[in-house]
């Protein structure tokens, strides 16, 4: 079994460069295929969930090669058919954007149920009403469901809940519409605004991406272009976070500040301190945290995804902080990681409560997500002992190379192959 080790650190110090945002990269390969003409996206990071979709668009007829200084050329016109293998577009999320970006090129697209991230089960209903106001209808089966539609029509969408993966999808849906598409309540976040700023480079009309009112102008046709993808928000805020676990300074190089704005808040509400410049940000340690409170929202509230490194940083805390997590309520599988730890937390009905400022122990604990193995890790920077990391591959889903950036920092940490760790995978998950 593959497994990450980590002992416990002294302070970390240095920077890392942040890569693209993985999120925003889903979105941006979809969107590409909407092309009529090659595009170039710069600054795509090498990760497990991208070489999927590379696979998947191979059986398509989409052409895509990452060449030697990292751009990712992609070649839509020799897409073929718009059938997406069930099991492979089941072990990611966002396989869901392919409908977006096919259905009005081909009619009827195919795709495996949404996977990815095992900590809870993510509702496609927004998704299906606004495509279905669209003309699209919906067959569901056993492994996979089907989309169809013979022409697709601009509509005006409110969505019910604020979502970004729906917004995406049926702003991608609405590009090569015929009409005007009209979405209220729209996501705000960075990546809805950088998938929306790629297709207007290739000749969408799109406007209000950014605010919760977004207008879509169908077009006939889209040029291809180059467009470098927005840096990874999440990954910058975890690296933030880890020089409040194991002290020092770190700086994350290559940011939009802005996009981190309520985590730069939250941390020096917790007693780090913070500077921003133009494109870096550096986070201090000054050796004493405070409890907080911290509710998750959506962009541009405090991210469902920074909310487990946030977890491992909290135990580190005098005194007693309260996370409400109020956009996946289930999304609290590396708090009972964090317990076999000797962290000391209770979670009930979507809210955890974190007694910090007690003594972590190294364990063998397992990720469950990508956060979560980060949130792990983090850990295992201010725990006594080794604390070794199962679930490897879903760390691997997000990031490039975790081991490498946290040792360019000062940290120990190594990635290695053992069968000698004595529980597996499965009994890790199952003691939850």
């Amino acid at each position: 079994m593959r497994a990450i080790k980590v002992e416990r650190s002294s302070p970390l110090y240095g920077s890392v460069k942040i890569p693209g945002s993985k999120n925003s990269s889903l979105a941006l390969l979809a969107a590409a295929c909407l092309a009529d003409e090659p595009v170039t996206l710069l600054g795509i990071p090498d990760i497990a969930d991208l070489r999927t979709i590379y696979e998947i668009g191979r059986e398509i007829g989409l052409k895509t090669e990452r060449d030697a200084e990292g751009a990712v050329h992609v070649d839509p016109r020799s897409i073929h058919g718009a059938a997406l293998e069930p099991a492979k577009s089941s072990s990611f999320r966002t396989a869901y954007y392919f409908i977006g970006s096919l259905l009005a090129k081909f009619g009827k697209v195919s795709v495996g149920y949404p996977g990815g991230d095992d900590f809870v089960h993510r509702p496609m209903d927004q998704h299906i009403k606004a495509l279905q106001m669209m003309g699209a209808t919906f067959a569901f089966f056993d492994r996979y469901y089907t989309v169809e539609a013979a022409e697709l029509k601009g509509a005006t969408v409110y969505f019910d809940t604020i979502t970004s993966g729906a917004t995406i999808n049926v702003m991608l849906a609405a590009v090569r519409a015929k009409g005007t598409t009209v979405l209220l309540n729209a996501a705000r976040d960075p990546e809805v605004t950088d998938t929306a700023n790629l297709l207007n480079q290739m000749g969408a009309k799109i406007a209000g991406a950014g605010t919760d009112t977004i207008r879509i102008e169908g077009v006939s046709a889209l040029h291809g272009c180059t467009y470098t993808v927005i840096p990874d928000r999440l990954i910058a805020g975890a690296f933030l976070m880890a020089a409040g676990v194991a002290g020092g300074s770190v700086t994350v190089e290559d940011v939009i500040p802005e996009h981190l704005s309520s985590c730069i808040a939250k941390l020096r509400e917790i007693g780090m301190h913070v500077e921003s410049n133009e494109h870096s940000i550096t986070a201090h340690s000054t050796g004493l945290l405070r409890a907080t409170r911290v509710r998750t929202a959506m962009y541009p509230g405090f991210a469902t995804d920074l909310q487990q490194p946030l977890t491992a940083l909290l135990t580190q805390a005098q005194g007693k902080s309260i996370i409400g997590e109020r956009i996946f309520p289930a999304r609290f599988n590396h708090a009972y990681q964090l317990m076999r730890m000797g962290a000391d937390i209770k979670v009930r009905s979507g809210v955890a409560s974190i007694k910090g400022g007690g003594p972590l122990y190294g364990a063998l604990v397992h990720a469950s997500d990508i956060r979560a193995g980060i949130c792990l890790i983090l850990a295992g920077l201010r725990a006594e002992g080794t604390t070794t990391i199962a679930g490897v591959q879903h760390i691997e889903r997000g990031y490039e190379d975790v081991v490498g950036s946290f040792r360019s920092l000062g940290a120990s940490v190594s990635l290695y192959d053992s069968d000698d760790l004595g529980t597996s995978d499965t009994d890790l998950r199952q003691s939850n």
